[in-house]
């Protein structure tokens, strides 16, 4: 399950290959579609991107060669709520990539710091470094 720092940082092109195909299957809440392209926009707003960089990155996004599927599990908005309140977060937009994750039972792999510390009592948030190393250390 991917959240929207992830799917920046894929569609820059600056996740390794190898991490990449650690990830698996990714799936998102219908949420992500929004999320994505205002990042990149506002990165290049912000001049921390190029436009033409910029630009490639949401093509790549919107072309889906990142495979990610839209998923909105029943309860979506329910649990993204009470999530929020639990963590005394104002909005529920990060707390709808839990929610996804928690009612489908899988990872939530992030790059965005804060998010990992904030949600890393759930046990279900990680980075691709951590799920890079689960994945190739020995049991």
């Amino acid at each position: 399950m991917s959240d929207a720092s992830l799917a920046v940082e894929l569609s820059l092109d600056r996740v390794g290959e190898q991490a990449v195909s650690a990830l698996g299957e990714l799936i998102a809440p219908p949420l992500l579609w929004s999320e994505v392209p205002s990042v990149l926009h506002e990165l290049a707003f912000r001049g921390e991107i190029s436009q033409e960089l910029a630009e490639q990155a949401l093509q790549r996004f919107l072309e889906g060669t990142l495979r990610i599927v839209e998923r909105r599990p029943d309860g979506l908005a329910r649990r993204a709520w009470q999530l929020a309140a639990q963590f005394g977060w104002a909005k529920t937009y990060d707390a709808e990539y839990l929610a996804t994750a928690e009612l489908l039972g899988c990872k939530l792999v992030t790059v965005d710091a804060r998010l990992r510390r904030g949600a890393d009592r759930l046990g279900y948030v990680v980075t691709p470094a951590e799920l890079l190393d689960r994945a190739t250390s020995p049991e």
